[in-house]
């Protein structure tokens, strides 16, 4: 996943004209660090979205336009408009949910979700 910045928020993911999930860590947030394997493996199988990290100690205006009142927090914006947000440490079941639930239904198609658990 690639890093966005407050600088560059407004293009990469709110004009970028993608559907694209934003992980918004910091260096010293344990649960941060537990989901990033999730959110690598769903970068690699959800064809739909894209996904990029923003570190919200070293950027904090766009942590603060959001009003995150705690981390780890991941959101799905699509044609700019923030459509779905995880807040917490969660299993990859649960974002791979989460994303079939929030992804607009134009990128469905393109969607790879594998189920890990129960069926």
């Amino acid at each position: 996943m690639r890093a966005v910045t407050d600088e560059s928020f407004e293009q990469d993911v709110l004009a970028s004209g993608k559907t694209v999930v934003v992980d918004f860590w910091a260096p010293w947030c344990g649960p941060c660090k537990a989901i990033e394997p999730a959110l690598e493996e769903l970068a690699g199988t959800t064809a739909g979205a894209e996904f990029v990290k923003l570190d919200i100690d070293a950027n904090p205006k766009t942590a603060d336009r959001f009003g995150f009142l705690s981390i780890p927090t991941v959101m799905l914006f699509s044609d700019g408009e923030p459509r779905g947000t995880v807040v917490g440490l969660r299993p990859l079941a649960h974002f791979e949910e989460w994303l079939a639930e929030v992804l607009p239904a134009r990128e469905l198609d393109g969607v790879a979700v594998q189920h890990h658990g129960d069926a």
